[in-house]
């Protein structure tokens, strides 16, 4: 064993070193002389052969191989052309080749003169490394001969270095021996260490391969064309196969085109390209495979390159071999892990566990320390942990902040906390402690960014300015616009501008223009808005014209018109010329509403009044008529020749009818009744209210009326009249609905009386329609519908207004700026999945009506598309079934699921198949009449309705189709299935047939038992299923299918395996030097599986720790080597087949002896030694002084022979029965634990060890120190008042 130990401990060490200290070099002898290589091994002892040409040399004359230590050379005598060859030393692992050159004896007679300069041959040119270990492989000055063959490498001709002029053509070539390929070898070309030239090929660079049938060589070709100054530099070409790989390095030298005429002085200082030189002896002598060792995995390519090892798969393997001491950590219990992940603006914990728990540490981040007591940071210890509150609040301005950085220290951890992590915060830390690092990264993650107010859908017409403006959660978030899918930037006429005021986000648009309509959307990471921007021409609507006036002298005049804009400004033109406001004419604009007021009218304000709004090619116009005295002072002449006159109503004279006068809502009507009458008649007004009428207005005023009457006096009021000399004026501020009626005038006097019934219209806006109703709802568009408003105002509707919002919002976006006629409309543009709101407006002639009721919400949404592959499944003589994909769209409404009808054929009527709708893409459609031909049709149904129809293009007959049986036996069961005790067979065998084939399983030519296996048969499969296999489950499984007559059959073969038993009759045959002969017969019990092979172990007798001496050994008989002598050995063998090796072993009865070789050893006899000795210290106790409350030791060591009793005392009291005190005893160290001490604890302790030598005793002092509570609350005091 402790040879085996050795030789593993010595290749180990081959693995872990490099093997030569000196390697062989390149030699070039004359013929006939001799040539000696030596090299030098790490360590002595290591074997070490020498090669030729790939062959190993045995020692012989010509042939002189000497080991010295670590020291070993060959000498070659008498040396000759044919060993011009290859050579190689190999120790362990480690393969160094090197050749020898072999020059002809130059004679007297053949030395020529020396050549010129110019005729010297061109330097040699060094070859590229082929290595494989540290194998290096140089070429010798001088000219360059026929390169010899290399067992390893698969090159034949290497490339050269060359050299072209700018715009020149060079071609390099590779050729690699086929002969021992089986297929065409793997090359690639580099330029430098990285860039492939496979995919660089084009106008400046073909690559070529050919194949030589008759000496079996692969020629490769590079051919660079017009090459320029950029293509100079190192290139590699790499070959490789199956198994072998190699690769040959070489330069290009660009030189520029030569410049006729005068010189070019510059060509004196530009650097040529030289190729590398030849490593130098020392770079020759690292140990690569220590620097690979230790350098991060990042750099092996790089090392590699570097040192000339091109099989990097190998490489790696090695590196795997060698054990990586790593050096434990002495300060660290617990390191910090890789890297922690914290939410932006939480806060994060870094703990580390330090093996010595008063060391200090240091916290690093990005190499910089972090100030324990800084501006942002405080340090905790455990000391003081109930003083955290006020330890982490420090006083700022009026209130209080946390520290950023806490530092705590709990007994042997180390925390350190981030408060309100932040991106600045994500970065590289590292926790120090003494000269040791524990290193980790700390990712900050930022929180989605979410829109908490969307945007919002806007109309506005051509050249105004748009804002689209949302809030996200987070104030100076990064968002992204897009229009109609296509992403926003500012663009040098700055047409878009993004503004950023907290969290508001706005994208400003100036001057709109038509092209500006369309979709926009503000992205961010955790959400998206769209909302929609439509841009109108400008068009203005009269609501209200200006009407013609009739006014008497210094009254009011007010012309009043109402337009659909409210930011239109315009002109009042008096008989073409504009008017110019002064105290008595005010012109005034309030919203849509202009007005032209002239106060105390005069004749001379008698003309046409115009409106011209400006920028449109409006001209609305009105008379002001002037009603003077003229004519009531021509009929007080003519009554005056009377002396009495009987009153009289003169109303003819306004012009108009005098039965109906219309005033719009909310005017002011004024009516000046002339009348006339000596004496001056008595005036009375009514209003009178028609309650029935029963007979018509036609007929004589015998006929029955019923009236209301309602008297009118002189007041204030809003209704009022008002008495004059020769007219009284009828007054209503205000117009409302309520007024309107047939107001009676009566003139009274002693000569008789008049009356006239003066009819009032009041006209007004129209009431709000009801809310409209929203049908035939698409993907973005819908079908509005609404009823006239049961009131128009008492003028005939104009026509509608229609506007819409999205739900959650609270704008509204006017969709039609021309009046809609009808009362159906078609919204358009509209996103599919948000919810909408529709409301109508009415217009008449006097204005637009209060908006109506919002419709209900309605979410545009599209009904999918018809489903696809639309197939029957199967056909019986009572059912259909059918199967069928989900549409390609189904858009935002989602999928509520399907209807499937069927109508017999030459019929119109569909019958729903199924009852209701499913959501399955399959259905079995029942209880049909068998021979009925039928046409079936599938509808997907979501919110939006129905989607188009999938038919099946010919109709169904229902009848069972007559299918012979198959069975599909899947590949896996055509072979024999192999499973283990224990483990559960779940066999699924699919079939086909119609109608339902009937299924037979048999075992072995028997019915299987239903109890031991299971059996589950479907419409298309049959299973067989055991839960727990056994050994009695092997056999034959047949299964048969029949359908009437029909049948088929197939065989399943199944071998259930168990561990086998162990070998039998175990005999050790013969025990004889170092060597002991086994036999065996087979186990009895194989576990139903052929016996792969054997394990043989062995035991020491006095040890009885098995090895294994032989793995899958097949035969039973065996004899086992290298045994020590001395040593007893017992033997035990198990069998294996493919369930595993056998649960018990046969172990052999008697033990064999390996006897000892040779003479016997006896001993001299010596006096016994005494080695008793007294108890002595030979570590002191140590005075101690301590705080109170935590635990102490004292310790002390002590040796003696036989080993010492111990007795520790205080204040010379026994100790050995006090509960507070624990002793402890290990090697020869003592401890004495005292917990928790306090005050009283202190005194002098004393330990004695007592053996029967003697005894001897050591004595401390133990100070117990309060626990300094005040001097904590001071700290406390002194860090507030900072």
């Amino acid at each position: 064993e402790r040879k085996r130990k050795m030789d593993s401990e010595m290749t180990l060490s081959l693995f872990l070193v490099s093997a030569f200290t000196k390697k062989p070099k390149t030699t070039e002898v004359t013929a006939g002389s001799a040539a000696v290589f030596e090299a030098e091994t790490e360590k002595a002892g290591i074997k070490v052969k020498w090669q030729r040409a790939g062959t190993e040399i045995t020692e012989s004359e010509k042939y002189v191989i000497k080991a010295e230590g670590n020291k070993h050379s060959l000498t070659i005598n008498n040396v000759g052309k044919e060993d011009d060859v290859t050579y190689a030393v190999i120790a362990g692992s480690s393969k160094v080749k090197f050749e020898l050159k072999v020059k002809e004896p130059v004679t007297p007679a053949e030395v020529a003169p020396a050549p010129a300069a110019s005729e010297l041959p061109a330097p040699p040119v060094e070859s590229s490394q082929n290595t494989e270990g540290n194998r290096e492989h140089f070429i010798s000055a001088g000219t360059q001969p026929e390169e010899p063959l290399d067992p390893i490498g698969l090159f034949v001709t290497r490339p050269q270095d060359g050299e072209v002029t700018v715009g020149g053509n060079i071609t390099f070539t590779a050729k690699v021996a086929g002969e021992s390929l089986l297929k065409k070898p793997s090359v690639k070309w580099f330029k430098g260490k990285w860039m492939d030239l496979g995919s660089k090929v084009g106008k400046h660079l073909q690559l070529h391969d050919t194949y030589d049938r008759n000496n079996k060589v692969y020629t490769f070709e590079m051919e660079i064309i017009e090459a320029n100054m950029t293509f100079a530099g190192g290139y590699r070409c790499e070959v490789s196969t199956k198994d072998k790989f190699d690769s040959s390095n070489f330069n290009l030298i660009v030189n520029e085109a030569p410049i006729t005429g005068d010189l070019d002085i510059r060509s004196a200082f530009r650097p040529v390209v030289r190729t590398s030189e030849a490593k130098s002896e020392s770079q020759s002598d690292v140990d690569v495979w220590e620097i690979l060792r230790k350098a991060p995995p990042s750099e092996y390519e790089k090392i590699a390159f570097q040192y000339g090892i091109t099989d990097l798969r190998g490489m790696l393997k090695r590196l795997k071999r060698i054990k990586k001491e790593e050096k434990k950590s002495t300060a660290f219990q617990k390191k910090l892990d890789p890297a922690y992940q914290v939410d932006k603006g939480q806060k994060i914990k870094l703990m580390v566990e330090v093996a010595n728990p008063d060391a200090d540490v240091k916290w690093l981040k990005n190499g910089q320390e972090i100030q324990c007591f800084g501006s942002e940071s405080v340090c905790c210890s455990h000391d003081y942990f109930f003083f955290f509150p006020l330890l982490y609040m420090s006083t700022h301005g009026t209130g209080y902040y946390l520290f950023r950085y806490i530092f705590e220290a709990i007994g042997n951890k180390r925390i350190l906390t981030i408060n309100h992590c932040s991106l600045a915060d994500d970065a590289a830390y590292e926790c120090v402690v003494g000269e040791e690092k524990s290193f980790t990264e700390l990712f900050v993650k930022e929180p989605p960014i979410l829109i908490t107010h969307p945007l919002e859908d806007q109309m506005v017409m051509v050249g105004e300015r748009v804002e689209f403006e949302c809030e996200v959660s987070e104030e100076g978030a990064t968002v992204k616009w897009e229009k109609d899918g296509i992403e926003l930037t500012r663009e040098e006429t700055f047409k878009y501008r993004f503004k950023k005021d907290g969290k508001k986000q706005y994208l400003i648009i100036n001057d709109s223009t038509k092209e500006d309509s369309g979709h926009y959307t503000v992205k961010t990471n955790g959400g998206v808005s769209v909302a929609e921007l439509i841009v109108q021409e400008k068009k203005l609507e009269v609501y209200q014209s200006i009407a013609d006036l009739t006014v008497k002298a210094r009254d009011q005049a007010v012309f009043k018109c109402e337009v659909s804009d409210e930011n239109v400004k315009g002109i009042w033109l008096k008989n073409g010329k504009e008017v110019v406001p002064d105290e008595r004419i005010k012109i005034s604009h309030i919203g849509r509403i202009h007005k032209l007021t002239i106060e105390d009218v005069t004749p001379g304000d008698e003309a046409d009044y115009s409106f011209i709004p400006q920028g449109f090619a409006y001209n609305l116009s009105a008379k002001l008529q002037f009603l003077g005295k003229t004519l009531k002072l021509y009929l007080k002449v003519i009554f005056s020749a009377f002396a009495t006159e009987p009153p009289k109503i003169h109303l003819d004279c306004l012009g108009q009818s005098p039965d109906t006068i219309v005033v719009v809502a909310g005017n002011k009507l004024r009516l000046d009744v002339p009348i006339s009458g000596d004496p001056t008649p008595t005036v009375i007004w009514q209003k009178v209210n028609k309650d029935k009428i029963l007979q018509d207005r036609g007929k004589d005023d015998n006929g029955s009326r019923e009236w209301t009457m309602h008297l009118l006096f002189e007041s204030e009021g809003r209704v009022r009249v008002e008495m004059h000399e020769d007219h009284c004026v009828f007054i209503i501020e205000g117009a409302e609905k309520e007024d309107e009626g047939v107001y009676r005038v009566i003139v009274k006097n002693p000569v008789g009386e008049d009356k006239a019934d003066i009819t009032v219209k009041v006209i007004d806006v129209p009431d709000p329609p009801e809310a409209p109703k929203i049908s035939n709802i698409g993907e973005d568009y819908c079908t509005v519908q609404w009823q006239p408003p049961k009131y128009d105002g008492g003028q005939p509707v104009l026509g509608y207004i229609l506007e819409r919002k999205k739900k959650k919002s609270y704008r509204w976006m006017r969709l039609n700026f021309d009046l809609l006629k009808e009362l159906t409309y078609e919204a358009k543009r509209m996103i599919e999945g948000v919810v909408y709101e529709m409301r109508i407006y009415a217009v008449n002639s006097i204005g637009m009506s209060r908006p109506s009721p919002a419709s209900q919400p309605f979410m545009p949404i599209a009904p999918p598309s018809e489903p696809t592959h639309f197939t029957v499944e199967d056909v019986s003589d009572s059912t259909v079934a059918l199967k069928w994909r989900p549409p390609e769209r189904i858009g935002a409404g989602g999928l509520d699921g399907y209807i499937v009808e069927y109508c017999k054929d030459g019929s119109t009527e569909w019958i729903p198949a199924l009852p209701g709708l499913t959501e399955r893409t399959s259905a079995l459609i029942k209880d049909l009449v068998t021979g009925d031909k039928l046409q079936f049709r599938i509808k997907a149904i979501n919110l939006a309705g129905e989607s188009g129809a999938a038919i099946i293009k010919e109709p169904v007959t229902v009848q069972e189709i007559l299918q012979r049986p198959k069975i599909w036996l899947p590949r896996h069961l055509r072979q024999t299935l192999v499973k283990k005790v224990g483990e559960t067979i779940n066999i699924v065998i699919p079939f086909q047939g119609k109608p339902r084939p009937k299924i037979i399983w048999m075992k072995d030519g028997q019915t299987l038992d239903s109890k031991d296996v299971g059996i589950r048969n479907s419409n298309t499969d049959t299973i067989l299923f055991i839960r727990r296999a056994e050994l009695h489950h092997s056999g034959a499984y047949e299964v048969t299918l029949q359908i009437e007559n029909m049948t088929d059959k197939v065989t399943i073969t199944m071998q259930i395996i168990d561990k086998p038993g162990p070998p039998q009759n175990i005999k050790l045959v013969d025990v004889w030097g170092f060597n002991a002969a086994l036999e065996w017969t087979p186990p009895q019990d194989d576990g139903n599986a052929q016996i792969l092979g054997y394990t043989v172990q062995k035991a020491d007798k006095k040890t009885m720790e098995w090895y294994t001496v032989f793995d899958h050994y097949r035969r039973t008989n065996c004899v086992v080597s290298d045994l020590i002598m001395g040593n007893e050995y017992f033997f035990r063998i198990f069998s294996e087949n493919l369930c595993g090796l056998s649960e018990t072993a046969a172990t052999t009865k008697n033990p064999a002896y390996i006897q000892k070789t040779g003479t016997t050893y006896k001993p001299p006899s010596y006096k016994e030694h005494d080695f008793s000795e007294p108890p002595k210290f030979t570590h002191p106790l140590v005075n101690r002084s301590v705080i109170a409350g935590y635990n102490t030791t004292l310790s002390c060591a002590v040796r003696g022979i036989p080993k010492p009793k111990i007795f520790w005392y205080k204040n010379k009291m026994d100790l050995s029965g006090d509960a507070k005190y624990r002793m402890f005893s290990k090697q020869g160290v003592l401890t004495l634990e005292i917990r928790k001490p306090t005050p009283f604890d202190g005194g002098c302790y004393t330990c004695k060890a007592v053996n029967e030598c003697g005894e001897a005793e050591i004595e401390c002092r133990l100070d117990v120190r309060g626990n300094q509570m005040n001097l904590m609350d001071n700290t406390n005091t002194a860090m507030k008042n900072e």
